[in-house]
């Protein structure tokens, strides 16, 4: 695991943006794995940025996998995380939207939606780079603590902690779904780089566990820690925790430019 302290979100994003592009540019038909919620944001905003400015590669050829999706909201629901994705960041790449896929939450299919979405990943041939937060309890997607560090997709019910953090996007707690569609631990650490992108105090404790702390269930997040090609980009709150934030520094500083990450 590569654990990257920087200063801010706006550089956090950057340095994410920077990784996104060169796989794009190497392999104009990469598999991305993308999630939804605010660490994310900073990168995506800048990967815009940079195609409305003319500097991006295409993406025309790029396919893109969700990490999760709710479960009981209507299609074309503006909270739903595939209409969250197409309004913050594929349609302004111009990823055409039958190229973006996400786990199916309808009713009638839902009780084999888990394993038609990892069909679906295989098909692809697996996800190139995988965007990851992290929840301020440890949660990884939307695999709580205790979730299983082989899980693969399938239905999950939301803690009322998760339900409440994810309030501020609808107009109440109530209408927050109690289910989700979410990749398993296990799926994520099939992508072949994981990128994690965290800012923020608040979520300080949660990447503290997942880097240094020892790898666990009760931490979904440090199941990274399995992973051959993991990179951590924290803004300086988020490192806040880290009882080895100068080695870090250290290392990244003096990494040779033809590395990346």
């Amino acid at each position: 695991m590569e654990v990257v302290p920087l200063s801010s979100p706006e550089e956090v994003g950057a340095l994410a943006a920077d990784a996104i592009e060169a796989l794009v540019r190497a392999h104009p038909e990469a598999v991305l794995g993308l999630a939804t919620g605010s660490s994310p944001l900073p990168a995506y905003q800048e990967l815009v940025r940079r195609h409305r400015a003319g500097t991006a590669p295409s993406y025309a050829g790029v396919r893109a996998f969700l990490l999760d999706e709710y479960v009981g909201l209507p299609a074309g629901h503006p909270q739903t995380y595939r209409e969250t994705i197409f309004r913050e960041l594929t349609d302004a790449l111009n990823i055409p939207r039958d190229r973006v896929a996400s786990p199916d939450p309808s009713p009638d299919g839902l009780p084999g939606a888990g394993e038609r979405y990892e069909d679906a990943l295989r098909a692809a041939g697996g996800v190139d780079l995988q965007v990851l937060g992290i929840g301020a309890d440890g949660h990884l997607a939307f695999n709580e603590p205790g979730s299983s560090l082989a899980s693969t997709t399938r239905i999950k019910t939301l803690t009322s902690q998760t339900r409440e953090d994810n309030a501020r996007f609808f107009d109440s707690v109530e209408e927050v779904p109690r289910h989700v569609l979410t990749q398993g631990l296990g799926t994520i650490l099939r992508a072949r780089h994981l990128l994690m992108v965290v800012s923020g105090a608040g979520k300080a404790e949660a990447v503290a566990a997942a880097v240094e702390g020892p790898l666990s269930a009760s931490c979904p997040g440090s199941a990274l820690q399995l992973h051959p090609h993991a990179s951590v980009l924290l803004d300086a709150a988020a490192a806040s925790r880290l009882a080895r934030v100068d080695y870090y520094r250290e290392v990244w500083e003096s990494k040779p430019d033809w590395q990346g990450l």
